[in-house]
Parts: C-alpha cells; structure tokens; sequence
C-alpha cells in the first residue's frame, strides 16, 4: 500500500523525506522488519522503540514512524513524525488491513475469570449452526484452516488486525476474541469495531499493573464505552448482572443491553440448577422463552459463562431450541476443569484457577461433588500481584483437606520467597510446600484414596513453565497422566 494512502486519516504528521513509497509491512519490532516494512518506534514501560531504529533500517525498513525528533535522518528513509506513535499506529494498520472488523461481527469478551470458557463456548454454538468462525484469546488463535499457540491473551494491533483480514480472507463470518484488561488500558483494540461486547465478572487480579481494583474495573469498562455510539449498526453490551461492575458499564455504554445472571432481575437467567459429577443442568429463562439445558460443564461458574454465551448469540437469530441443541454438546474447554483420567478410584482436574475468585470457585465445585477428601496443588506467579498470594493460600486452606504448595510459573522471582508469602501467615498444619511443582502433583497423585478429588490449579492448558528466564515444557496433564500410568493406572 502507499504510504500517502496510509497518513492520510493522521491529522498531524510531519514527512521527513520522500512520501511516494510503498509500505509492505507494519511492526514495531526491530526483528520482524523486511524489505519495505514501516517501523512504528513505540514507547513502552521497559523498552523505547526509537533506540531500535538503526537495527529496523539495517534489516531493511523504509519508513519510520516516531513521535521524537531524532539527532539525524538516514538518507534514503522516510520518517513520519507524529504526536502518538501508538495512535497513529492502530489508525494506519487498520487502513492497511482494509478495516477487517466491519466486515465481520466481532464479539468481545472481558472480565476476570471465565474469557476463554465463554469465548469458546460462543464459537461452538456459531460454528454448530453452520457459521465460519474464529477466535483469539489465550490458547489460541484459531479460524478455520488455520491454528497458532497464542503468546498474548490480545495480540498487539499489528497482529491483531492482520489476524482479522485473514479470517476475512478465509470467509470467517464472525470472531470471537478475549479482550484483556492490559489491551484495552495500552489502546490495543483501537480500530476493531464490535458487534458485542460481554462482561464475565470482575475480582482481584492483575493488581501489578492496574495498582487499584478501581483502575482495573475502569480498564475493562473500556470495552463498552467503545461499542458503537449510533443505532445505524445494532451493538450490544452483554452485563453480568449479578456483578456490581455491571452497572457501571450500563452507564458507560449507548449499546442495547442484555443482562444475565441467577436473579430475577436478569433478562436472561438459569433456574433450578443441579449440579452432579456427571454436568450441570438448569432452566434456562429468557425474553424468548423457557427451555431445560443439560451439559457436560460442572459447576455454577460454569452456568454463568454458558448464559454469557448465550446471551451474545441471542442477537443472531437463533432460537433457544438451537442454542439448547449446540450446549448439550459441548464437550469442555482445555485446561478448564479439565479431568485426567487413566481409570483411577479419584478424581483429577486441571484447572487454570489463578485468582482468589476463581481458585474458590473450582475447589467449591469440587465440594459439591462431595469427595472423601480434597486435595489442592497450587502456586503463584513471579512478578506478578503479590497481594494475592496469601487470599489465594486462605481459600485453599480453608477448602481442602490438604494443600500442596508449589511454584507456579515463578519468572525472575525467587520461588521460595513466593511461597513465604503465600504460607507465612499460616499456623494450620494441613499443606506441604514444595518448590518443584511435578514433585507436588506427584505427591497429591501419590497421597489420593479412592472417591478423593485432586485440584492441580493455576496452569490449566499451559504447557510450559518459567523460571528465571528460561521457557520449558511443562503440562500438568502430561506429570498428572504419567504419574497414574506409574502407579498402575493405563485405563485412558
């Protein structure tokens, strides 16, 4: 595309050298520069892209956008100085995209726990009725033909609208993404046009960054201040209503909203629920109508992502019966309550619980199941919110009957001083500490009895552990599964 055709939507640019060139390309990452390519210098926490600059012409960019005047100018290259690189970047590569997200109904979902359960459950009910569809979130990206391990919940814009004119490409009628308090606080999602936008729930995470609940609640109602001001393209703003955030982002938005949840006060809401180890069935009651729902999902954090799920698919068109057709086939989300099985007497799920919130939530539905015995395998993340880890420690404590405490993806912090703060304060005497997290699940493994449930929280579809610097493969299905086989247990 021409450059001309990329800045003319920025109000203030200054050109430095010839705007009459092509442009190939858009990152700002030095290492993904090619021949042609624009290098966008962005300014971030740790890093500043215009140091980057002489490492981007070298491997062959053209044209520079940075928001700081430079010393000097390379003969020969472009440099496009404007107010806000990052601004200026999300309007160009939605330009040079072509704007993907008019041309297909994208649907958002943020919150705290329950994104990516909801997200998938949204592109399984789509896809059964005969819908393209496709989804970004934090296992991955996906679309027919297509599939790739992601490395954010929400790409950057240079990824994240290439991702959408592929899908386009590939006839994909609608995406379904997760949209992460980070990306909608760093303006990630400038330039996606969303059809619908849904909100999970709000708890205690991500404190390392947003510093106050406040903040972060006010991040993730970005999503719905930004739905669509006008009614000339319908926009939805899908509520939790038994989440006090909810009516917040009410108010924040001009979309028409449709609210869910267990109260009479929903629009959408699920009644008579009965949860057993087998699924989780319930009524499910909405302006449309009444119809009974069983799935293969436990527990009722579960029947709260089903209803945000079906809450967003309400405005296509499809019938309850439809819906109840899709969710009764639903076989389960990786890594989400997920159960290992080699045909052991007890029980052993993977879950990727690692809030406070979502820990309680899981090893409650692991009581109702009514288990001999409970026993919990869980850690905290390295640089990340430390205010966690002792409500995380208290949940786990409290619920089950034994807790082993373990390393979690520990980054550039010492593991031991992770587990200090985690179980320092702690005077019961029912947890064992372990710092090697496969030595922790073997253990539990080692320990379970006949008709005990074992909770192995934090990672869930993770397949991979960091420690200092280093990335290796880590599954706690995989230690799980291996464990079983070692005591016996090859029934799959």
């Amino acid at each position: 595309m021409k450059l001309e055709q990329l800045i003319n939507k920025l109000l203030f640019t200054h050109i430095i050298g010839n705007v009459d060139v092509e442009v190939a390309g858009i990152h700002n990452d030095s290492r993904a520069i090619k021949s042609n390519d624009m290098f966008v210098c962005t300014k971030g926490a740790k890093e500043n892209g215009h140091a980057y600059i002489p490492q981007a012409i070298a491997n062959g960019a053209k044209i520079i956008v940075i928001q700081d005047k430079q010393e000097r100018y390379e003969e020969g290259i472009t440099y496009i100085l404007v107010p806000d690189t990052g601004k200026a970047a999300s309007i160009m590569v939605d330009a040079f995209y072509s704007s993907p997200t008019r041309q297909l109904k994208l649907i958002g979902v943020t919150g705290t726990n329950g994104k990516t359960t909801t997200t998938n459950l949204i592109e399984h009910i789509l896809t059964y009725h005969q819908h393209k569809t496709g989804v970004i979130g934090t296992i991955e990206i996906r679309y027919p033909g297509y599939q790739e391990e992601a490395k954010l919940t929400t790409p950057l814009c240079y990824e994240l609208q290439r991702y959408f004119y592929n899908m386009k490409q590939a006839d994909v009628d609608y995406a379904v993404m997760e949209v992460s308090s980070h990306s909608l606080d760093l303006g990630r999602i400038h330039g996606c046009r969303f059809k619908t936008a849904v909100f999970t729930n709000l708890t205690q995470d991500h404190l390392d960054y947003h510093l106050t609940m406040e903040a972060y609640g006010e991040a993730k109602g970005l999503l719905f201040a930004q739905l669509g001001n006008d009614y000339e393209q319908a926009s939805y703003a899908v509520l939790n209503s038994d989440d006090p955030w909810s009516e917040r982002y009410a108010r924040k938005t001009s979309a028409q909203i449709i609210t869910y949840g267990l109260g009479e006060a929903a629009l959408v809401r699920a009644t008579n629920i009965n949860i057993t180890a087998a699924g989780t069935s319930f009524t499910l009651t909405t302006p449309l109508g009444e119809v009974e729902l069983s799935t293969k999902l436990i527990g009722k954090f579960n029947v709260y992502n089903l209803l945000a799920a079906i809450s967003a698919v309400i405005p296509e068109g499809l019938t309850l019966n439809q819906i109840k057709e899709a969710i009764e086939g639903v076989e389960g989300v990786p890594g989400r309550f997920e159960a290992v099985q080699q045909g052991q007497p007890f029980a052993v799920i993977v879950d990727y619980a690692h809030t406070p919130d979502s820990l309680e939530n899981v090893l409650r539905t692991a009581q109702q199941l009514e288990p001999k015995k409970l026993i919990c395998v869980v850690g905290c993340g390295g640089d990340r919110d430390r205010t966690k880890r002792p409500l995380m420690a208290n949940i786990a404590i409290e619920m089950a009957d034994h807790v082993y405490f373990t390393s979690d993806n520990p980054r550039t912090e010492d593991p031991v001083a992770i587990l200090a703060d985690m179980t320092d304060h702690l005077t019961e005497g029912h947890f064992t500490t372990h710092i090697d997290r496969k030595l922790a699940i073997e253990d539990a493994i080692n320990e379970a009895q006949a008709g005990d449930i074992i909770v192995i929280a934090g990672k869930g579809h993770e397949n991979y552990q960091i420690i200092g610097t280093e990335k290796s493969h880590f599954d706690d299905k995989e230690v799980a599964r291996d464990q079983l086989i070692a005591l016996g247990y090859t029934q799959s």
